[in-house]
């Protein structure tokens, strides 16, 4: 099975796709010791895959969390307006992981969090 490595990068927890590609355009992305130069490089489980020289681990099995998610808190990475994300809230050591759906800031509830962007995906679709 091949897939691309920006895809790869994400599953492994290094970054999100978009962070990835933004990787790969800066130089910063090697396979098997050469630069990649194109998001579009499609992998396969041997490929030897690094970022600034480290090695990138092999992808976890998807996991799936349930959180409580107070008021005050925002269901995304990274805010503008500087506010509080629920991942900003997460315990220490929690690998990187991805909301499913999102609830609003006034919002409080369950929410599921999983580190396997695809399983998001497929819980969000109403099929």
């Amino acid at each position: 099975m091949t897939e691309r490595i920006a895809k790869r990068l994400a599953r492994a927890g290094v970054c999100s796709r978009r962070e990835g590609e933004r990787l790969i355009a800066e130089g910063r992305v090697t396979l098997d010791g050469k630069k990649v130069t194109t998001p579009a490089t499609l992998v396969d489980e041997d490929a030897r895959i690094a970022v600034d020289g480290r090695p990138v681990a092999e992808p976890e099995a998807p996991r799936l969390w349930r959180y409580h998610k107070p008021r005050g808190l925002i269901a995304t990475h990274r805010d503008p307006q500087g506010r509080p994300t629920l991942f900003d809230a997460l315990p220490a050591g929690m690998p990187r992981v991805v909301s499913v759906g999102r609830l609003d800031i006034e919002s409080e509830g369950l929410i599921l969090l999983t580190n396997d962007g695809a399983l998001a995906r497929h819980l969000e679709l109403p099929a």
